[in-house]
């Protein structure tokens, strides 16, 4: 079994990394090259940064944020929010970034997956997908009833997740990050149905996302979710756990991680 992997995000606003509950009411969390440093430090796998609205403002991510960053680590960065052409795709490679992740741009045009993915490999391009239960699904529903929302959560697209997964895989999608808005800073658990349905219809790897606020979320969403990598951000930017924590959690209930 491959390892698990445990990644930190940091939602990124003018220059500040900020968090909030639902995609809304968000609250200043730090510096973002000296949480990266932190993260990398402790032991993190991956870190993403997501400029939470350069597409809202019609605008690239920060590429100084970016650089600030990537000074800091050793591990894997992907930087997403903005990323709409090969153009702003080149910059934030360039500003050290190894993987992009696309979303608005995605769904609009997602012949963009392909080209990128022919241009850096798959394994460069991830697809996020920010989704809702859909207002019939039970909160126990694995069939799928999740909608697709783009523009950072704000407007319904009427796709399902599991569709579009499916559908960014077979464009060259490299890994989907999917993201419970019903979830994002609730501490309440991931969506482990939304992620087992999502997983068992892709052969890529998923990043679940929205929910963590205990270890044995991770546990549950590794497990009953079937994810390949968990991403989080409260309990990592407030050191409500530490990674280390994390990991050793995890191997206790059989789990492999790096250490």
């Amino acid at each position: 079994m491959l390892s698990k992997r445990i990644i930190a995000c940091l939602d990124v606003r003018n220059g500040r990394v900020v968090k909030g509950v639902n995609f809304e009411g968000l609250r200043t969390a730090g510096d973002p090259a000296a949480l990266a440093r932190r993260y990398n430090e402790e032991g993190i796998d991956e870190l993403v940064i997501l400029d939470i609205t350069a597409t809202l403002e019609g605008r690239r991510a920060l590429a100084e944020t970016i650089r600030a960053v990537a000074r800091e680590l050793f591990i894997p960065l992907t930087v997403g929010g903005g990323i709409r052409t090969e153009a702003d795709a080149a910059i934030a490679f360039d500003a050290g970034a190894d993987k992009v992740s696309l979303n608005t741009a995605a769904l609009e045009r997602p012949s963009l997956i392909t080209t990128l993915a022919s241009r850096y490999g798959s394994q460069a391009v991830i697809v996020a997908i920010d989704a809702k239960r859909a207002a019939d699904a039970g909160a126990d529903t694995a069939g799928g009833r999740f909608e697709v929302y783009s523009r950072s959560g704000q407007s319904a697209t009427g796709l399902n997740a599991v569709e579009w997964a499916m559908a960014a895989e077979a464009h060259g999608a490299g890994e989907i990050l999917l993201t419970s808005i019903d979830r994002d800073g609730t501490k309440a658990g991931f969506d482990s149905p939304m992620t087992t349905a999502v997983s068992a219809a892709v052969s890529i790897p998923v990043i679940a996302s929205g929910g963590a606020g205990t270890l044995d979320h991770f546990v549950e969403v590794f497990t009953t979710g079937g994810a390949d990598a968990a991403l989080a951000a409260s309990i990592f930017h407030y050191a409500e756990t530490s990674v280390r924590s994390l990991k050793q959690h995890l191997r206790q209930h059989g789990l492999p991680v790096r250490l």
